[in-house]
């Protein structure tokens, strides 16, 4: 079996591009910022805030543990199914790369607009039930994975030539915590009372940044998978 060499600084440096996505942080910022209007208590906005977090790591990390039993299935039914999925990687590297250089009106590296729309209408349940707040987590992390999953899928595609380890398990535990804390402190910017404007104002400064990043990074990382197994 191909060992991949996967490491903590492989995992580190992909979560942390991977956790700086637009996409992730502008679906945060929507709610918080709905939350923010809502409520004068700096309080619900933390304890909900920290709600949806946790639903959205919890959901990701059963997410990567289900899609790395998936591919290492595929993988042992067949080599061409696992560069099939490092052209799907490489793919949404170069969707990334045409954002950055000729970003438009309609991306397929954005939420689909239907669940947009879903978001927007069960958004005024979040401060009735932190338990809808939770469900409402676990959905985001769900839709948002065609526009956040590209580098988690690579990094799960590498991990499945070792398989379901504890060493594994504790990567995607690392990965998925690093994937949420820009998000974490996003969330305490809100509790102290940072106004969304300020933070729209940055996202949309640096979103070019963040696309071209992860697009090198996912050419890179489809790159490596090749390698693996045609070396």
């Amino acid at each position: 079996m191909i060992e991949t060499n996967l490491n903590f600084f492989l995992v580190l440096g992909a979560a942390l591009i991977d956790s700086i996505n637009p996409c992730a942080i502008g679906v945060l910022v929507f709610l918080l910022a709905y939350l923010s209007k809502s409520t004068k208590r700096p309080r619900d906005i933390l304890t909900h805030g920290l709600v949806y977090l946790f639903a959205v790591f919890i959901t990701y990390l059963l997410a990567g543990l289900l899609l790395l039993e998936i591919v290492q299935e595929l993988r042992r039914f067949s080599v061409n199914a696992y560069l099939a999925i490092a052209a799907i990687v490489g793919f949404f590297g170069l969707l990334e790369l045409k954002e950055y250089f000729m970003p438009g009106k309609t991306s397929l590296v954005e939420i689909p607009p239907r669940y947009s729309k879903m978001i927007s209408k069960y958004k005024d349940r979040m401060l009735n039930s932190h338990f809808f707040t939770f469900l409402m987590g676990a959905f985001v992390a769900l839709v948002e994975l065609p526009c956040t999953g590209a580098v988690y899928l690579a990094v799960i595609a590498l991990m499945s030539a070792s398989g379901l380890s504890l060493s594994n398990l504790t990567l995607l535990i690392i990965y998925n915590l690093i994937f949420i804390a820009p998000l974490i402190v996003i969330l305490y910017l809100f509790y102290r009372g940072t106004r969304s404007e300020s933070i729209h104002k940055w996202v949309n400064r640096y979103k070019p940044y963040m696309r071209l990043l992860t697009g090198l990074l996912l050419l890179a990382l489809a790159a490596w998978m090749v390698a693996f197994i045609l070396i």
